[in-house]
């Protein structure tokens, strides 16, 4: 059997290419230009792109991020909410952590794959399909929380639309997938504007919020100091693990080197280290911003609008930032599209989904995995009915899987290479790794009842779906010999089988072919039962054409054509190479191909589905306007006309 790094199938690039598109052909100096703009330079991010295309996700998270700790720690009143900052200061630790250890990612991995490529050279082959796993998970529900959060705060401002909501999370969802499969490049050209307004009045919020008078001391009722020891801990894990959430989108960059123009690795790295930065500023200028004004969660009211008003005041400012948040919660799913199509190429590569997922089209776009990553999204808006909410619970706990893997794999790894500063760095991911695996048990906890069991169901159905794939490919490789040098070729008995329906030009243009392509050649006609002048006027006409070719009537006993056919042909010529051309008419117009009996397609399914005959399906072009020629045109409706054949 065949291991996973040897080639068990054909890849995309055997059959067509280096792409799925033709090549370009510039006619015109538009299309010359479009085609230029197409080389793959071009096509590849900037830093700054790249923050644009794969690090909206992350910044979007300062939105619910501080807010979800604040939720958590309300709950034990005002000495909770003092632990804001805290809290969200080993949060930022533990991005810095992740930044760096991601940076050695990037370093390592330049091909992208994140944890995935990390567990598969360090890790088991098993544990690498986890990874995947989770990544998957998380980018598709990204895809799905993003949209729904985006129209949740569009539906907030304008409660008209309220009814529209899955409408409207289609919308934006159909609009990302449209700008992405035009290139990943492209995408982020759209989403510069939006992600650098959004970032800029984040700080102005946090730069003004600071700059402002605190309010007066507000006296609150404290609880009692016991039992706040007792749950102390365990609220502020809990504060620790849903502030998390936050890190979302952290690993993209890793996933996506190859997206990067050259150098690649270099230019990935000062992007993850700019995301870092930038969202590490802004949570801890928020939860400062928290703490200074005693922010506390206010029904339908989100934290981050508590601190725009109390900054910036209810004008100009204010809308703009909840404008600016929207518009960015919607446009967050484009991070998914950045990484999950590179994760899939990957993923196809070694034989574990469908080697579709590999191919490229001229814009460096893996188009099947965009158009997949926003069918499976669309399913999951709509079954949770738009609603934020409902998909919430759900999020985030398979990022946290990937992280630990890719921490603990890039342990393995520094004990494997040894490089400079190899001690601080096994002790940095190591520290991180216990950090995030304490995240993913805390979250996956304490979201257990909310859903996210269906995550810890769908985590192993994802990599028995991809052990499957790869086993079909090891069968597809055994059964090629794929890798071997193969026997001589040697011709063998073979026979051209053509099936008519009556006697034609059809029919003569389908003997033309077949009397080219092989010396024996015999016409099938399948007849029903309860239609024996069928077969008689089919052998008459036949007998008067005349056209040395034997023909052979096939009875069908229940109506069926295909079935009677393909057993024909195994009766008759078992042991030959067995060629069958099915000529079916091909009309101009694009209407009339309605008209077809797709007698053709019926043919083929039984040949290909009982037997191993090479089929052809030979077109017919009908034109628009027929040339008969003077000769009186056939009445479609009589039995000469033969509507079967059609």
């Amino acid at each position: 059997m065949l291991d996973a790094s040897t080639p068990v199938a054909p890849g995309p690039d055997d059959i067509t290419g280096t792409g799925d598109d033709p090549p370009p052909r510039p006619a015109s100096r538009w299309r010359a230009r479009r085609c230029s703009g197409s080389a793959p330079g071009r096509d590849r991010l900037s830093v700054l792109g790249g923050l644009a295309a794969l690090s909206l996700d992350a910044m979007a998270s300062v939105s619910y991020g501080p807010e979800a700790i604040v939720l958590v720690l309300a709950t034990a009143g005002g000495v909770g909410l003092g632990f804001t900052l805290p809290v969200t200061l080993a949060i930022a630790g533990l991005l810095a952590v992740l930044v760096l250890s991601y940076r050695q990612v990037i370093a390592a991995f330049g091909d992208g794959g994140g944890a995935y490529a990390v567990a598969k050279r360090h890790l088991s082959r098993r544990t690498s399909l986890v990874a995947a796993a989770s990544l998957v998970v998380d980018y598709v529900l990204n895809v799905a929380v993003s949209g729904a959060a985006g129209v949740a705060a569009l539906t907030s401002a304008f409660p008209a639309l309220l009814p529209y909501t899955v409408q409207l999370c289609l919308v934006v969802l159909t609009t990302i997938t449209l700008v992405n499969l035009r290139g990943i490049a492209a995408s982020a050209r759209v989403f510069i504007l939006p992600t650098a307004v959004f970032v800029g009045a984040i700080l102005t919020v946090i730069v003004v919020g600071l700059l402002r008078d605190a309010p007066a001391a507000v006296t609150e009722a404290r609880p009692a100091a016991g039992p706040l020891q007792a749950v102390g801990a365990l609220l502020l894990l809990k504060a620790f693990a849903n502030g998390c959430a936050a890190l979302t989108g952290v690993e993209a960059i890793a996933n996506a080197v190859p997206s990067f123009r050259e150098p690649a690795v270099r230019r990935a790295q000062r992007a993850e280290v700019a995301l870092g930065a930038l969202l590490g500023i802004m949570l801890i200028g928020l939860a400062t911003l928290i703490s200074r004004l005693q922010i506390h969660p206010v029904e339908g009211v989100t934290v981050l609008a508590q601190l725009t008003d109390a900054a910036l005041g209810h004008g100009f400012g204010f809308y703009l930032v909840q404008l600016a948040t929207m518009v960015l919660l919607a446009l967050a799913a484009n991070t998914s599209f950045g990484g999950l199509p590179v994760l899939a190429k990957l993923l196809a590569q070694d034989h574990y989904l469908p080697h579709v997922f590999a191919l490229r089209a001229r814009r460096q776009v893996y188009r099947y995995g965009v158009l997949v990553l926003s069918a499976v999204s669309a399913v999951l808006l709509v079954a949770a009915n738009g609603q934020m909410n409902t998909l919430v619970p759900l999020f985030a706990i398979g990022v946290f899987v990937g992280f630990t893997i890719a921490q603990y794999g890039m342990v393995r790894h520094w004990l494997v290479e040894r490089g400079p500063g190899w001690r601080w760095k096994i002790t940095l991911n190591g520290f991180g790794a216990l950090l995030t695996f304490a995240a993913a048990i805390v979250t996956t906890a304490s979201k257990l009842a909310e859903g996210a069991w269906l995550i810890a169901v769908a985590l192993p159905l994802l990599v028995v779906a991809f052990e499957r794939v790869h086993r079909a490919y090891q069968r597809f490789g055994t059964t090629l010999q794929l890798g071997r040098t193969p026997a001589a070729p040697r011709p063998g008995p073979s026979v051209v089988v053509v099936p008519v329906a009556g006697v034609s030009e059809l029919t003569r243009r389908a003997l033309d072919a077949a009397l080219s392509l092989g010396d024996e050649i015999t016409a099938v006609h399948v007849t029903h039962a309860d239609e024996p002048a069928d077969a008689a006027r089919v052998r008459a006409d036949w007998n008067t054409w005349h056209p040395d070719v034997p023909l052979a009537v096939v009875e069908s006993t229940d109506r069926d054509l295909g079935r009677p056919f393909a057993e024909h042909l195994r009766r008759h010529y078992a042991g030959r190479h067995v060629f069958v051309i099915i000529p079916e008419v091909d009309p101009a117009r694009r209407w009339e191909r309605i008209l077809r009996n797709n007698r053709g397609a019926v043919l083929e399914h039984a040949v290909r589905r009982h037997t191993d005959a090479i089929v052809c399906r030979m077109r017919f072009p009908v034109p628009a306007t027929p040339h008969t020629h003077g000769q009186p045109e056939p009445d479609p409706g009589s039995e000469g006309a033969g509507q079967r054949g059609t």
